[in-house]
């Protein structure tokens, strides 16, 4: 993932304007070190297969290289997004810091939980952390890093999980390189039809084995990664287009316009002709 600034590797995201059912964003991951602030409204965030229901106040952590999805729960949601490259804490030495903290953690032997409530030195960090990157006065560099050293004190002292195996660890970026080209052919391809036979085909496996490893990797069936990926690209052709129920049905992949709205409903909670109508009246205000 690029950083604006390569000699200083750390970004905030300011996100709002999601409404209730909306993904926040699809299946990816990175190497570097993810923090989601909630500050209004609530939203799922699932990492590694676990889905987190994060409020206002909460932080959910997402660790390096962890396949992570969101979906807003609430209509007004706001939250702040801190993506920090590791490198920006290592030594230009093998240190303590180094070889006890920073490559445990860059490397997934030390895991931090992910979903965090409740904290006041945690939420003290982070409204620190926000405001030097807003404000950039001089000196932000320095306070940055401090509160980065201070948030991941805190995180090792109170909510590291069981340290990941070497073994285990090398074998699960292994499959996410492999499923990399799976998820990137539903992106791309996601309005033809797709079988199983045909992903299990880029890793290679057998269907068998390729089926039980999606689910351990995604918590979803192949069929329901496929349907949140169709149901995803349908809610912006609803918003944005013109087009008919049944034609963003077939535009998105699905033959049947009954089970489209089907699964629209069960992904969103709305019919699709309702998801239209909200986005008409909030647009009118």
């Amino acid at each position: 993932m690029p950083m604006p600034d390569p000699s200083f590797p750390v970004k905030l995201h300011k996100v709002s304007n999601y409404e209730h059912g909306q993904t926040l964003f699809s299946h990816h991951w990175h190497e570097h070190l993810e923090f989601l602030y909630i500050a209004s409204g609530s939203a799922t965030i699932e990492c590694s297969a676990t889905q987190l229901h994060a409020e206002s106040g909460d932080l959910v952590v997402v660790n390096s290289n962890e396949l992570h999805y969101g979906i807003s729960t609430a209509d007004d949601l706001f939250y702040y997004v801190i993506i920090v490259d590791l490198s920006l804490l290592q030594s230009h030495f093998v240190d303590a810091i180094e070889t006890k903290f920073i490559t445990p953690i860059s490397r997934n032997l030390m895991l931090f939980e992910n979903l965090i409530t409740g904290d006041a030195d945690i939420n003290n960090c982070l409204i620190s952390l926000v405001r030097e990157l807003n404000e950039r006065s001089l000196g932000y560099e320095l306070s940055i890093k401090s509160h980065l050293y201070g948030l991941l004190t805190v995180l090792v002292r109170k909510y590291v999980t069981p340290a990941t195996e070497a073994d285990a660890y090398r074998h699960r970026q292994q499959d996410l390189e492999r499923f990399h080209f799976v998820f990137q052919y539903v992106d791309e391809h996601y309005n033809e039809k797709i079988t199983v036979e045909q992903l299990a085909a880029l890793v290679p496996l057998s269907r068998v084995h390729f089926s039980r490893l999606f689910k351990q990797l995604t918590n979803k069936t192949i069929t329901e990664y496929i349907n949140l990926v169709r149901i995803n690209r349908s809610e912006d052709l609803l918003r944005s287009t013109g087009m008919n129920v049944s034609e963003i049905a077939l535009a998105t992949g699905f033959s049947d316009v009954y089970y489209f709205s089907r699964m629209f409903k069960r992904l969103k909670k709305v019919s699709p002709k309702e998801w239209r109508n909200l986005g008409s009246s909030s647009s009118a205000h």
